[in-house]
């Protein structure tokens, strides 16, 4: 028994969905990825901006370079800066890795779904 909600992929035994339904299926979590990344971006933004003292196109410069993956940009200077930027960075770290998964979850379901069309189910 899988994590997924019912009839968020095919089982096995169905047949493989057409290109449209896994083309808006795909976009579908692609939206869910942007809002997910837009809200941590926003989330980090403010954190920078309130804690570190930056300016707002440099908290989003280093929100976004956290977030995905790059470092940071601008030294945090207080103590509270400094734990935002560190919970933040460990945020963006597991955030990142979950996005891709997000995004490449219908593709890989799709893959593995079409190499067992031609096996017989067991049970």
């Amino acid at each position: 028994m899988g994590l997924t909600l019912p009839g968020m992929f095919e089982h096995r035994s169905q047949p493989l969905a057409s290109r449209g339904r896994f083309l808006r299926r795909q976009l579908r979590y692609l939206a869910g990825a942007t809002l997910f990344v837009g809200l941590s971006l926003a989330a980090g933004t403010w954190g920078y901006a309130v804690l570190g003292g930056l300016g707002l196109v440099d908290a989003l410069l280093n929100a976004a370079m956290i977030l995905s993956g790059m470092g940071p940009v601008d030294p945090m200077r207080t103590d509270a800066a400094k734990l935002f930027a560190a919970g933040y960075a460990l945020y963006s770290g597991v955030a990142l890795l979950t996005t891709v998964a997000v995004l490449l979850a219908p593709v890989v379901h799709r893959m593995l779904h079409a190499l067992h069309l031609d096996e017989e189910d067991p049970g």
